[in-house]
């Protein structure tokens, strides 16, 4: 069963998710260089405060609490010993490009925790080698959305498509570590289909994927309501037959989707030279 993240400092929608299988619920501190990162960008940018780890992890009985700090600057030891003291089960660290820096996070945690280290930058991907072994590293998840960005491309789910994410997996498999990426839209929704989406998740042997903000919408304007739990529910009868495809089977899912991403690919670069 692969772990479904959810980001929330809800202690009430927390408890929700803490009644299904599978879950794990995620905090999100990372604020350094987001918003002039992200700029102009549709993406999700946290308002979630250091105390929110502590509410959270009250609320909540059975599913791991994973805490994204912020990137590796001069007050991470701080930030680190803080949200450990508020009950965080799994720490991530978001933005690394190289090795040396993922190390020095890895020596602040000091075995504390489990470290989940956040593939998103081309030099991260470029140095994977150099850092899958270091010590008290848990899974490695890949950030599609800055990844796609960082190397250029016009879609984040071009990594997946091109063998990138297939070649971080097996990379996670060989030091035993868990792996995930990426996030995850209601199955018939997204440029991307979540189904597919899910289907490249089952393929390559994912064990967490982050579920996007379209899968609760309550309150928000214009929106219906859509049970959280009722797609829950569909995401893992999904899941269900996924794994049940022969190798042929995913083999030729694989080809339709990477064909169904490039298209989209180059829509998306058409469009662009169209405004400039």
């Amino acid at each position: 069963m692969i772990d479904l993240i959810q980001i929330t400092n809800d202690p009430e929608f927390a408890c929700r998710c803490d009644a299904l299988e599978g879950m794990r619920l995620w905090v999100d501190l990372e604020r350094l260089g987001k918003v002039e990162r992200q700029a102009g960008r549709n993406t999700f940018i946290s308002a979630h405060q250091l105390d929110d780890v502590a509410r959270v992890r009250a609320a909540v009985k059975r599913s791991a609490l994973m805490v994204r700090v912020n990137p590796l600057n001069p007050a991470s030891a701080a930030e680190v010993d803080a949200v450990l003291a508020r009950g965080a089960d799994l720490l991530m660290l978001p933005m690394f490009t190289t090795a040396d820096e993922l190390r020095t996070f890895a020596k602040l945690v000091a075995r504390r925790a489990p470290i989940v280290p956040l593939l998103e930058t081309a030099g991260a991907l470029d140095s994977l080698d150099d850092w899958i072994a270091t010590p008290g590293l848990h899974e490695v998840y890949v950030g599609l959305n800055d990844l796609h960005l960082s190397l250029g491309l016009r879609f984040m789910f071009e990594p997946m498509a091109s063998g990138i994410v297939e070649r971080v997996a097996a990379a996670a498999r060989r030091q035993g570590l868990r792996f995930g990426f990426g996030g995850i839209a209601r199955l018939d929704e997204g440029l991307l289909p979540g189904r597919d989406v899910l289907a490249e998740h089952v393929r390559l042997g994912s064990q967490a994927v982050i579920l996007s903000r379209t899968f609760h919408r309550h309150g928000e304007p214009g929106m219906p309501e859509h049970p959280f739990e009722v797609d829950v529910a569909r995401l893992r009868q999904a899941e269900r037959e996924l794994t049940s495809r022969t190798a042929a089977q995913q083999e030729a899912d694989r080809v339709r989707i990477a064909g169904v991403i490039a298209g989209l690919a180059a829509r998306l670069a058409s469009a662009t030279e169209t405004l400039a």
